[in-house]
C-alpha cells in the first residue's frame, strides 16, 4: 500500500465528511497513526478498509463534537478538493443525493477505492454493490440531462 496516495485519499474523504480543513487534517493523522499502531492489519491485507473505517468513525465522532448547526453553510473548495466537484450543477446533484450515496460515489469513482474493500466496508456482497451504484449514476445522468460530467 502507497501510504502517500491513501494519505491523500483519506484526507479527501475526510474533508469531504466534515468540510472542515483542520479537522480533516487531524483525523486522517490519527487514522493513519492507528493502522501504524495496529500492525495486526497490514499482515491481513486489510489495511485500507481498516483506514476507511477508522476514518469514517473518527469522522462521525468530529461532526457529534462540532454539531451539524455551527458549520458554514458556503465553504470554499480550495487546493485538491476542488478537483473533486468543479461544475456547480454538478454539485447541486450530488447535494440531493443522500449522504450514503455520496459517500460511495466518492469512495468509488474519486478516491478509486477497489469493490472487494467498499463491499466488506458496507458488509453487502460486490453484486449488491454494484447494482446500487449503478442505480445512483443513473440518478444522477437523470438529474444532470444526460450531462458530459459522467460520462
Amino acid at each position: 500500500m502507497n501510504i502517500e496516495e491513501q494519505y491523500d485519499k483519506i484526507y479527501r474523504y475526510c474533508w469531504y465528511k466534515l468540510k472542515n480543513r483542520e479537522a480533516a487534517e487531524d483525523i486522517t493523522q490519527e487514522a493513519f497513526l492507528r493502522l501504524l499502531n495496529s500492525g495486526g492489519y497490514r499482515d491481513t491485507g486489510r489495511s485500507l478498509q481498516y483506514l476507511y473505517t477508522v476514518a469514517r468513525n473518527l469522522c462521525t465522532d468530529e461532526f457529534r463534537r462540532i454539531k451539524p448547526d455551527l458549520l458554514p453553510e458556503e465553504v470554499p473548495v480550495p487546493g485538491p478538493e476542488e478537483k473533486t466537484v468543479t461544475s456547480m450543477v454538478l454539485r447541486e446533484a450530488l447535494d440531493e443525493l443522500n449522504p450514503e450515496d455520496r459517500e460511495l460515489l466518492l469512495l468509488r469513482y474519486v478516491n478509486g477505492v477497489r469493490m472487494s474493500v467498499l463491499a466488506r466496508l458496507y458488509g453487502v456482497s460486490r453484486f449488491a454493490l454494484y447494482r446500487r451504484l449503478a442505480g445512483i449514476t443513473e440518478a444522477l445522468k437523470k438529474k444532470l440531462g444526460g450531462s458530459e460530467f459522467l460520462e
